[in-house]
Order: structure tokens, then sequence, then C-alpha cells
């Protein structure tokens, strides 16, 4: 089977969590057998084409800067479909007897790869399989102002297009029927995975006490979140519930990872006079985000929006203790109780109780660690996930080859016979 994979962004190109997951799923595709061809947006210093692990990556460069991001989106989406043209086109070609054609879906991911993915669904006839990461009505709590409602009718488009829909949680499920109207018999939930392997970083005791000492004292009780500065992230939760973390165990000391702007939330741990309990990091590259895995005590995720929480997988993988939200698709992920600590979304109090609970009880947040652990081996892992989705590939392409007329073969015309008397006149 060959898989067109169509996606915004993808390594080294990572503004959320597609790249990821769409890296990991590529791997893990083409390591069961699949052929797989992403087409995705160019990056500074990689390569406009290449094989890496065996997937065929194509980086191309939309045409002009554009007036907006939406304009920069049709942009990208024209050049990407260019490739897809061409690509597709070198295809037909080489397989031309029925018999040789390899069976070729296409797989767009989120609203920003479904115009390219259309276009080449209606010239090559080629059904779409949609993976939604995230709606517009979701992220904003509802649809307000023209921009936002444009983006949700094309999610809309996306998945009515798509012979198939893939969403990371029976939460994602619910809101895509609602917000989107997708059938309920069109979606498939098949969760997120993390490659655990990578969180096995070797450190010596000195090597881990010095690269600690960056962040906190000896003393300290680092509380880690890593993502986005956006308020669906809740990181404001996260500074708010420190004076109460503080009062119920003075040496804890917060560590916020990620880009983007964060003054405001500067300013906000300034207010309470938490500024010199929280260290903003900024960006961190992976090789020393792996090694903060190491030396972090607890890693919280207090979303207001998350459709699965991949960064909450990653503690995981790592086996750190977590504390999230119950927002979305989180209480899917992380077991409350079992293999975490689940508190109420946007509330700060219930977040800061989450968190001493795991900070007085050491023995039992060890032992939800070791259980989510598990989880990520049997139920988070690639090849699982990966099996589902070639699943998911499988039974759209017998349902469209179902789907096809017969080929209609034409009869050769057999001459009437005629009597020897026939065509004679009579006198």
């Amino acid at each position: 089977m060959r898989i067109i994979l169509i996606t915004w962004e993808y390594p080294p190109k990572i503004v959320g969590g597609i790249a990821r997951h769409v890296y990991d799923l590529s791997n893990a595709l083409v390591k069961l057998g699949v052929e797989v061809h992403v087409i995705t947006c160019e990056h500074p210093g990689a390569a406009a084409e290449e094989v890496e692990n065996g997937v065929h990556i194509y980086r191309v460069t939309p045409e002009g800067s554009g007036n907006d991001f939406v304009h920069w989106v049709h942009l990208l989406n024209n050049a990407m479909y260019v490739r897809g043209d061409a690509l597709l086109t070198e295809f037909a070609e080489k397989e031309k007897d029925l018999k040789t054609r390899v069976p070729t879906l296409i797989h767009a991911h989120d609203w920003l790869a479904h115009f390219a993915a259309n276009g080449l669904k209606k010239k090559f006839g080629i059904p779409i399989v949609a993976t939604i990461h995230a709606t517009e009505y979701g992220r904003n709590n509802g649809i307000s102002g023209p921009l936002q409602g444009y983006i949700s009718s094309v999610e809309w488009e996306l998945t009515y297009e798509a012979w198939r829909v893939i969403v990371c949680t029976e939460f994602m499920k619910r809101e895509c029927e609602f917000a989107l109207r997708t059938p309920w018999n069109k979606m498939d939930v098949i969760y997120n995975g993390v490659d655990s392997t990578k969180f096995d970083v070797t450190m010596t005791d000195q090597e881990k006490a010095s690269f600690r000492a960056k962040y906190a004292a000896p003393e300290e009780k680092i509380i880690f979140f890593v993502g986005r500065m956006v308020r669906e992230k809740g990181v404001q939760v996260l500074i708010e519930a420190l004076p109460k973390i503080r009062w119920g165990y003075h040496d804890a000391k917060l560590l916020i990872v990620g880009g983007g702007y964060k003054d405001h939330l500067i300013s906000l741990a300034q207010y309470i006079g938490m500024d010199r309990h929280v260290y903003f990091a900024g960006f961190v590259p992976d090789d020393d985000l792996l090694k903060i895995f190491q030396i972090i005590d607890i890693a919280c995720f207090p979303s207001l929006y998350e459709p699965f929480g991949i960064v909450a997988l990653e503690a995981m993988a790592a086996k750190v203790p977590v504390v999230v939200s119950d927002a979305g698709g989180l209480p899917e992920v992380v077991r409350n109780g079992i293999t975490g600590t689940t508190t109420y979304a946007g509330n700060s109090n219930s977040l800061a109780d989450g968190i001493l609970s795991v900070l007085h009880d050491a023995p039992r947040a060890a032992s939800m660690a070791e259980a989510a652990y598990k989880d990520v081996l049997t139920v988070f892992n690639w090849e699982r996930i990966a099996n589902q989705t070639i699943g998911v590939y499988d039974q759209v392409w017998q349902e469209y080859t179902a789907s096809l007329p017969a080929p209609v073969i034409a009869e050769p015309v057999k001459a009437k016979k005629v009597s020897a008397k026939a065509g004679k006149r009579k006198s």
C-alpha cells in the first residue's frame, strides 16, 4: 500500500503536536511495509527532498508570503498540490497495468492540508483519509468572527470529502460530531503514541545534579510544564496555583518551557509575588528537553482544551508523575489515581491539591508513574497505532474498490446467418 501524507508541519518544522505525530506515524508505517510519501512545508536547513528512515519527504515552498495566514495556507496548499500532482502522475505512468497498480490513498492532517488533498482527490479519484487533531470550535470554546467561521467550514469540508475520519480520543469523536456534524460511524478513534526509547537518557548522578542546578536549588522540587504559551494550555492556572502549593510544600519551583509570547505570564507571576519561584526557560532544544525529563519531580499539564495531550504521554514515557486537568481527552490518557492525577480544568485550587498530593506521597506517585509507563508500552506504542491505522486504510481501499463500476467489455458483433434465398427478387 502507498500513502500520500499531506501535512503543513513535519520535523524539523515543529509548530505543535502534528509534526511529531506525523513523523512517528510515518516511521511506524514504513516498518510495517507501507510506502509513505510526505508532502509538507519547507524549513530552513532542511532538504527539499530526501528519504529518511524509508519515508519519502518532499518539502515545498509557497509562492510568496501571503497577505495573511489563511492566504499563506492557500499558497502552501497550491505548492503541495503541484508536488502531489507530479508524484501521482509519475506513479500512474509507471503502473498503467491494473495488475501492478499499488493501492494508493491520501492522508490529510487537519484543515491546513485540505485544499491540496481535495484537489488531488478530484483529479486522480483517490480517496482521502483525514485526521482531525483539534477543531476551531474547541480551541476557542465556540465560533466567533469570520476567520473562525471560515476555518471551521474548511474543517467541515475536509471531514465531508474524506472517506473516513481518524480522531485521537472519544472526546474528539464527540466534538467532531457536534461541531462539524461528522457522522458517528464515519470516525475511528486511534490514540496518539510516543517512542519511549528516546527517553532512555543516560546521565550520572553528578551530571544530573549539574544540569538540575541550572533550573532549581538542590532542595527544591521541580514542577514542570512544556507547551505553547497560549490560554488553552492553562499555564496561567498553574502559576495561580503556586501560592497554595508553596503554602503546603515550601520548596516548590515551577519550570516552564516553551516559546512564544509570555510577557503576560511573567506579569502574572510578579503580580502574585511568585516570580522568584517561576523559571521561564523559553524554547529548549530536544536534547536538553530529554535531559529535563530526567531531573523533574512532577509534570503538570493544566489544559483548558486538550484533544489528547502528547506531552503528558511523554512524561509518562519518562516515568515522571503526572498531574493534568480533566479537559478534553486527558482523562482517557491519564487514569486518575492509577496512572496519574487529574484535577478540575481551570480550577487553581484543585490543581494545587493534586500537585500537593503527589509531593506528599512519593511512594504512591512512583507507583502511578510505573503503571503509566506500562500503558505507554502496551496502549500508546506506535506499532499498535500504525496497525490500527493500516486497518483504516484497508477498509477504505476495500470499500472504494467495491464502489467502482465493473469494467465494461464490449461483446463482438456476430454476423447474422442469411439463407441462400434471402435477397432474391421474385420474378
